[in-house]
């Protein structure tokens, strides 16, 4: 089954602050810059548009559970992850994830996804969209994944139900 992921508020309004951002940047340097022969205004556009867009098919779209696999979905290669490699799916509260420090990834431009690190968890990768509806994946070699469906709830339960995860 696939389950869907939305943006929260936050996310939302930091996506969008940060577009404004960009397109005001580019703007305003092909406005200050338009009468000399500077290169600026391309380098910096065709750089900011590199970041957006990578950011942008990075980003999770939906979570699959299969009957092997949890895939999860990007427009630039899905995550697969085997169902025999994990050890357990649970909800967890979102105040066990935070203050999480991101220590390589994307914090809040279409979600929160790459390595994140606090004191009460250690090391995480997030594949999320949202601060909320948080799901935690515990693979065998003890590396944590977080995950947000908008159905957390029937997330866990399907996983549990379909596999010898319990």
């Amino acid at each position: 089954m696939i389950y869907k992921t939305s943006m929260d508020k936050v996310t939302k309004g930091i996506t969008i602050g940060v577009t404004i951002l960009f397109a005001v940047i580019i703007i305003a340097l092909y406005n200050i810059l338009k009468d000399t022969s500077h290169t600026i205004p391309n380098y910096t556009t065709i750089t900011l548009l590199i970041f957006y867009f990578i950011t942008f098919a990075f980003r999770p779209i939906s979570y699959e559970i299969t009957d092997e696999l949890l895939i999860i979905h990007r427009i630039f290669k899905a995550v697969k992850i085997s169902k025999n490699s994990i050890k357990s799916v649970e909800l967890i509260d979102k105040d066990k994830i935070r203050p999480a420090l991101r220590t390589f990834g994307v914090g809040g431009v279409f979600g929160y996804y790459g390595k994140f690190a606090n004191f009460k968890m250690g090391t995480m990768t997030w594949y999320a969209t949202r601060k909320n509806n948080t799901v935690l994946v515990l693979k065998k070699d003890n590396k944590k994944i977080i995950l947000t469906p908008n159905d957390p709830v029937n997330f866990v339960h399907e996983f549990e139900l379909h596999s010898s995860v319990k």
